[in-house]
């Protein structure tokens, strides 16, 4: 189950890395609130069918649920608005800095002290995303501490989701958390942004691309996937969000990756590789 829960985890930092370009086509039109607001909540109506039949859900549930989706509100909130003060190198590195912070909230929340392996993997990851995004040279920008600070929260997030989301059903999970993010990121949007903002052509592809995969099949896979994986690995893996990202800008957009980032990607992927040695022997005990 724990190497079903690794893969799942790796296709869902794929569709977020190849999804990333929703989020760079509504920075450009300077809207975040709204966008956000508009994908999650579509994302949330998408998953209710799925919903098992005649599920009671338990007030735990609620409060969890609350509680994830108030928090992945400001991590995505803070993410969107600080793209528009900064570089997407910037964004992209700082953002990845949730793999530090991750094993850091467990041992201050639940004192669980980081494997020595997770220690050089996390390192290996931070550096290996600050070659990838920033190609060795991070000058800042005002909407830096914006996305520093996202970071945290992502950081949270997950472990929210692999301390307390594992202990219920992860659709209907994920559906509660998306409509909270979404009504905070509306309720916000509504007052500071106007709504005709969604209506050229490019937003309105993006809202409907992000809602259907990066939110509404990706975040759901993440919530099942970290039943299985603890919050540090699944933070590593996740990080090769990166990797995907500036791969699918290479084929699909003819970007240009030069010598040092590629040397990021393989430093992001020797990391994630590294994180699982642990896991192995256990992987191979539980498929005897």
């Amino acid at each position: 189950m724990r190497l079903k829960a690794d893969l799942t985890l790796f296709a869902v930092a794929f569709i977020w890395g190849t999804a990333f370009i929703t989020q760079g086509i509504a920075g450009r039109y300077h809207i975040a609130y709204l966008f956000n607001g508009v994908c999650f909540i579509l994302a949330a109506l998408i998953l209710i069918p799925f919903i098992p039949h005649r599920l009671r859900i338990k007030n735990e549930q609620w409060k969890w649920m609350l509680i994830a989706g108030g928090v992945l509100f400001i991590a995505t909130a803070m993410q969107q608005v600080g793209i528009f003060y900064t570089k997407v190198a910037n964004a992209g590195f700082l953002t990845s800095l949730y793999v530090v912070f991750t094993p850091f909230l467990l041992w201050i929340g639940f004192h669980e002290r980081s494997h020595w392996l997770d220690v050089m993997a996390v390192t290996m990851a931070v550096v290996g995303a600050f070659f990838l995004s920033t190609a060795g040279k991070l000058v800042l920008e005002k909407g830096d501490a914006l996305e520093a600070t996202g970071s945290i929260f992502w950081a949270l997030h997950f472990v929210i989701l692999g301390k307390f989301a594992a202990k219920f059903e992860s659709i209907s999970f994920a559906s509660g958390q998306f409509f909270i993010s979404g009504f905070l990121n509306l309720l916000i949007g509504l007052v500071v942004e106007n709504l005709h903002m969604l209506t050229p052509l490019p937003v309105l592809g993006a809202i409907l691309y992000r809602a259907t995969l990066s939110v509404g099949l990706g975040y759901t896979l993440q919530v099942w996937g970290q039943k299985h994986t603890p919050p540090t690995d699944a933070a590593l893996i996740l990080g090769l969000e990166a990797v995907f990202a500036a791969a699918a800008g290479w084929v699909a957009l003819g970007q240009v990756l030069l010598p040092i980032q590629i040397m990021g990607c393989v430093i992001i992927f020797s990391a994630v590789m590294l994180s699982q040695a642990k896991g192995w022997g256990k992987i191979e005990l539980e498929d005897q």
